[in-house]
């Protein structure tokens, strides 16, 4: 499977920062937002110096419309939690809605999405629940550090690492791979951020046909989307952003292309739209 490509869905190069003309609705911006990126399946492809994916997409027609400026770079997960809680970035996209973010920042919803329990292994005794893996002392359990799914979820990893089974990895791809070399027998991400890594390399795409997605019920829908951070926009910008990405998301454009690029089990297990 390739990415699609048409225009809607961004694929430029060298993306440090999405520009265009100086519209006067600039103003309602102020300053350029810091807007650092992470890999989260097609929200956000990163493949070398080339950024690409929905969320890119719909900054760039933002920045179009509007001529806010949005000032990108490539993180790790983990860095953007962490920059987006001290204050260092404006925005951090995409993100799932949590009490913990909600501290900082104003959520826009844009879809919903669940974390599951996956695997590539179809032998393996079914986990019903979080209570049950937390049980089955046999499995080791690898994650993306940073990720955040919840209090459940995050009470589950404390507990994971305080037994000494728990992997924590910076991205779906060392996720991949460690399932793959049998390093690790579960992981817990939303089956499409895991797919996207199988997709995108070719030592791990076979495991795509393999892969096991089981629902853990203490891990429900959650709205997905992108927070706006209280410290450093103020209440006026975190308004004007907030209309403006709402009103560039197109809901049947972002629904064809999951549908296009991931296998029909993996969306419908995944997301769900507005």
């Amino acid at each position: 499977m390739r990415t699609p490509s048409p225009s809607w869905l961004l694929r430029g190069a060298g993306f440090a920062a999405v520009a265009f003309c100086a519209l006067p609705a600039a103003a309602n911006c102020g300053r350029p937002i810091v807007t650092p990126l992470a890999p989260v399946g097609i929200g956000v492809i990163i493949e070398g110096n080339q950024v690409s994916g929905i969320y890119p997409a719909l900054l760039k027609q933002v920045s179009a419309r509007t001529g806010c400026v949005f000032k990108t770079s490539v993180v790790p997960q983990a860095r953007l939690e962490s920059m987006f809680e001290l204050g260092t970035a404006d925005v951090m996209v995409p993100a799932v809605g949590t009490p913990r973010r909600d501290q900082f920042g104003d959520f826009v919803p844009m879809a919903s999405a669940r974390a599951m329990l996956l695997s590539v292994d179809a032998d393996r005794p079914a986990v019903r629940d979080l209570t049950e893996l937390l049980q089955r002392h046999e499995l080791r359990v690898v994650a993306v550090r940073g990720n955040d799914y919840g209090e459940a979820y995050q009470a589950a990893l404390a507990e994971l690492s305080r037994q000494g089974r728990l992997y924590l990895e910076p991205d779906p791809l060392q996720v991949a791979r460690l399932l793959g070399e049998g390093m690790a027998d579960v992981t817990i991400l939303t089956p499409m951020s895991l797919a996207q890594a199988m997709i995108e390399n070719q030592r791990v795409r076979p495991l795509l046909d393999r892969l096991r997605i089981e629902e853990l019920p203490e891990l429900p829908w959650s709205h997905s989307g992108i927070y706006l951070s209280r410290k450093t926009l103020n209440a006026e910008q975190r308004r004007y952003l907030t209309a403006q990405l709402r009103k560039g998301y197109d809901d049947a454009k972002v629904w064809e292309q999951y549908r296009r690029y991931y296998p029909a089990n993996v969306v419908a297990a995944s997301m769900r739209l507005r």
